[in-house]
């Protein structure tokens, strides 16, 4: 669940106990935590039936909301679009420590928009742009970015973005889709059955996107400007490689609160005495 639990510091739910024990019937774990939100989110009690309906014939509780929590945002979410996951905010994280001037923002594979409106957010003034083939993410992520003034493009990968930002970008944030096609099918039927298969499988091995990013960044990328790309630690060795071999000076950054893991590639810049970049090379 990427939508955070209410504010209030009281463990005892305020929500009709018939709500709660529908979800979690339905299998909700934090059954306590979406009751309020669905509490907090109907106007009526017609409402909160229809929306506690939702939620237990198996609709993501974001999707249910309409938005989901990403970094302290609220980041509108349509039905079919992915919702942002919690681990991606390491993705956010990575970027702002490896780029903390960058004024060209690029969200690849962007879904919501969630990652480059959370990186606008921080940043401040950047020229911000997110691309998705799909065109229900493309909607969705102009409404979440239209206040940092993104605009957002329609098409596959790198093919989207207009020719003026070639060598210009800063940062580049993937959020591209890692699950080997062979395991789609043992997804959450949350995801499995709400979300674009687009956004989820990744090829064979889950990393055809990621080797299409790699190939394709360092035409975008300015000197010293950096990609970056979600992965699964079973992958990211081998992301490393891919990455190495475009060209890219490449590290992993993990993180085990999250069991998150980002390669992160950076394009000519030599790796500074002692810094956390170390160049790896390709199988």
């Amino acid at each position: 669940m990427s939508v955070p639990s209410p504010s209030s510091s009281s463990s005892r739910s305020h929500a009709p106990a018939s709500v709660v024990a529908a979800l979690r019937a339905a299998g909700c774990v934090f059954a306590e935590e979406e009751a309020e939100l669905l509490l907090a989110a109907a106007r009526t009690p017609d409402e909160l039936t229809s929306l506690v309906d939702r939620r237990t014939r198996g609709l993501p509780l974001e999707h249910v909301l309409g938005w989901a929590g990403f970094r302290g945002l609220r980041v509108a979410v349509e039905p079919g679009v992915f919702v942002p996951r919690r681990r991606t905010e390491f993705l956010v994280e990575q970027a702002l420590a490896q780029a903390p001037d960058a004024s060209v923002v690029v969200d690849l594979c962007c879904g919501s928009g969630a990652v480059g409106a959370a990186l606008a957010d921080t940043l401040g003034r950047v020229e911000l742009h997110a691309a998705d083939i799909d065109p229900a993410a493309v909607r969705c992520a102009r409404r979440n970015v239209a206040g940092y003034g993104g605009q957002v493009h329609e098409g596959d990968l790198f093919d989207a973005l207009p020719d003026g930002l070639r060598g210009r970008v800063g940062l580049l944030a993937a959020n591209v889709p890692y699950v080997p096609t062979a395991e789609v099918r043992r997804l959450p039927a949350e995801a499995r059955d709400h979300e674009p298969l687009t956004a989820l499988d990744g090829g064979a091995d889950g990393l055809d996107v990621l080797r299409r990013v790699a190939a394709g960044a360092a035409r975008w990328l300015a000197p010293g400007g950096c990609v970056l790309v979600e992965t699964s630690g079973r992958q990211a060795p081998v992301a490393v490689g891919i990455f190495a071999a475009a060209g890219l000076l490449a590290r992993v950054a993990v993180s085990e609160e999250w069991s998150a893991h980002v390669v992160v590639g950076t394009w000519g810049a030599p790796a500074p005495e002692g810094g956390p970049l170390t160049p790896s090379r390709g199988r």
